[in-house]
């Protein structure tokens, strides 16, 4: 019997930025006994919810169920300790697998290392049991496998997911620089946003924050478009009531409402790319897109807009200064935005005071190692916010 089969206790991996933001989703999705932890959150589910949460959760990177845990204070140790397990119960020759791994905190550095140390012992294990070895597809595996090393506590997870949290499976047009799904989510989710103003986000890029808001306004899972998961490989996997889970969270999916949310790019290949993206679900197409330079917009009034400027780290502005470009936005919010709550996510923390505005909160968000922000600015009625 596996860890996670005697204890029901789970994991999600998640930007430490996030972790809160996670834990609320998984709370909300059924989970018990949430708590954080480096780069990560536990918590007890049972089969039901543990399907549910693999289907529906939009914040996290990876979601494992934890297969066993020992103390880690050599590579030697790891090998001997994984190659113990009942590899058989899981993987057979004829599936090919993968292996990630986060480390932190150990005598275990590397994690490149540490995942090829695992993938020994399980081959090994193979070559010794039946002479033969399953085959590593880095790409595509039929089964992923987690290393998870902290404070010289390793745990070996198997994904229940069977895919990065990012890969949604809508997109399929991203342009330049894209922005990952499971960031996008977390953006909408700290906005508050909920479909009582109209979302606006005027550099949509490929459109993956409207999507998102779109998914998580119509309640479509963020699995909506993925036939295969990884706990369907499991051992004690019950087909009908994963069958079940599915169609009672698809159950629970609205329309979006007209007039609800707009998008706008002065890139023509932007506009398309958002259009394909969002015609892959379902009323994606009720999201109002247009070609625009953010300049030459009508007002937008009495909304919430949620966008993510272009910057010199990610993509060139299209002025010798990005400080110039950040005041322009400034100055749009100012001069068009009357009673509007703009959150922007700035990738730079040197141009947040070139926006020209005082943010009523900043909220810190890494993205990919780029130390980013994400402000709110308050237009209200008759005032500038100076």
């Amino acid at each position: 019997m596996f860890r996670y089969q005697k204890t029901k206790r789970y994991l999600g991996l998640i930007a430490d930025d996030s972790k809160k933001l996670g834990a609320q989703e998984l709370i909300e999705l059924g989970a018990q006994n949430v708590e954080t932890d480096y780069r990560c959150v536990y918590f007890d589910a049972n089969p039901a919810d543990l399907y549910r949460i693999a289907y529906c959760n939009r914040l996290f990177s990876r979601i494992v169920a934890p297969l066993h845990r020992f103390d880690c204070h050599h590579d030697n140790i790891l090998y001997q300790r994984a190659k113990q397990m009942h590899w058989d119960k899981i993987l057979t020759t004829e599936k090919t697998f993968a292996i990630y791994a986060n480390v932190g905190n150990s005598n275990i550095r590397h994690s490149k290392f540490a995942a090829q140390r695992l993938k020994d012992a399980i081959v090994d294990y193979f070559k010794e049991k039946q002479g033969i070895r399953p085959s590593v597809d880095t790409e595509d595996p039929d089964i992923w496998i987690n290393l998870h090393i902290n404070k010289n506590k390793a745990t070996i997870n198997f994904d229940v997911v069977g895919q990065a949290g990012h890969r949604r499976g809508y997109r399929g047009s991203s342009g330049d620089a894209p922005m990952r799904e499971t960031l996008a989510a977390a953006l909408v989710r700290e906005s508050g946003w909920d479909g009582d103003t109209p979302l606006y986000d005027f550099m949509c890029g490929s459109g993956t924050l409207v999507t998102e808001a779109m998914m998580s306004y119509c309640r479509i899972p963020a699995r909506y478009k993925q036939e295969k998961f990884g706990f369907q490989h499991l051992p004690d996997f019950n087909p009908d009531l994963w069958e079940n889970v599915k169609r009672e969270s698809d159950a629970e999916m609205r329309p979006l409402e007209p007039n609800l949310i707009f998008a706008s790019d002065m890139s023509m290949d932007a506009v398309n790319d958002t259009l394909d993206n969002t015609s892959e679900l379902p009323f994606g197409d009720r999201i109002e897109v247009k070609k625009s330079r953010f300049q030459d917009l009508e007002p937008i009034n009495n909304a919430t807009i949620l966008s993510n400027p272009p910057y010199g780290v990610r993509l060139e502005t299209g002025t010798n200064d990005p400080g110039e470009f950040m005041k322009e936005i400034g100055d749009f919010l100012k001069q068009k935005c009357t009673g509007t709550t703009a959150w922007l996510y700035i990738g730079s923390t040197s141009l947040v005071k070139r926006v020209g505005l005082r943010p009523s909160c900043r909220i810190p968000i890494n993205n990919g190692g780029i130390d980013g922000r994400l402000i709110r600015l308050d237009m209200y009625s008759g005032t500038l916010n100076p």
